[in-house]
């Protein structure tokens, strides 16, 4: 009997994404430089600040303009009003702040520091400040990378997009996915038995989640410079669902 393997191989010779550019094409041109020929039920998982560099999600704060409740915040959290006001136009609503510290519920309904805006990695050091906001529709566009992997590699390659998230009961970052194709991001276990036949009542495995932070062990979070990851030897049973299964409805969150 051959052991259970996940194998994770980054990939280290993307180019620098521009707005604009094909994500899907690079990613098969690198596959292709490392001799990888992908097959069904591979993953790639692919980092958010790429796909929003591709997506044209920069902005230029020089061209901000903060508004008075902008500056308000600003001042309470010690940011840049400018910032603020980028973040602020991502956002539903203040989940937290104070110095240092903004917690909102993003438009697509993470809960995230920052509205997941973002200075690291983002621009070359041409004078501009520019930052960087997350892709429109994460699953979307994990959805059109999935199609386009698999018909130009003929099989059924899932795609994850994954970011670094805080934890509001740990401390540190992990991986999470913010958007999702080809899998369950969401896998319920519910119903089904465990070791000794007992029926499961409450495993429901945040199966997207758990690559994701696998992928970004090898992504790292400084100058690695190895945005997507293809991972093998995963399987799965359950129909496809997007990331944004992931998400806590209000309805169940005991804590909002």
């Amino acid at each position: 009997m051959t052991s259970p393997r996940l194998e994770l191989i980054g990939l280290t010779d993307l180019p620098i994404v521009r707005p604009g550019d094909d994500l899907a094409v690079l990613i098969s041109d690198a596959l292709a430089r490392a001799g990888l020929q992908p097959a069904a039920r591979d993953v790639v998982v692919v980092a958010q600040k790429i796909v929003s560099k591709a997506e044209d999600r920069f902005v230029d704060l020089a061209t901000v303009t903060p508004s008075a409740r902008a500056q308000t915040i600003a001042a309470e959290t010690a940011k840049d009003p400018r910032l603020v006001e980028v973040i602020l136009s991502e956002t539903r609503r203040i989940v937290r702040k104070r110095e240092g510290v903004l917690i909102v519920e993003h438009r697509l309904g993470f809960v995230m520091a920052n509205a997941g805006v973002d200075q690291s990695n983002v621009a070359p050091s041409d004078g501009r400040h520019r930052v960087l906001m997350l892709p429109r529709d994460p699953d979307a566009t994990a959805e059109a990378l999935h199609k386009k992997l698999s018909e130009r590699h003929g099989c059924d390659i899932a795609v994850i997009i994954n970011d670094s998230f805080g934890r509001a009961w740990r401390p540190g970052t992990t991986g999470v996915a913010l958007g999702a194709a080809g899998l369950p991001a969401l896998l319920d276990l519910r119903g089904g038995p465990d070791l000794f036949g007992r029926t499961l009542q409450a495993s429901v495995v945040g199966f997207a989640d758990e690559i994701a932070a696998a992928a970004s062990l090898v992504m790292g979070q400084g100058p690695e410079a190895i945005p997507v990851v293809l991972v093998r030897g995963l399987s799965w049973s359950a129909p496809a669902n997007p990331a944004k299964s992931l998400i806590r409805t209000a309805e169940d969150d005991l804590f909002r």
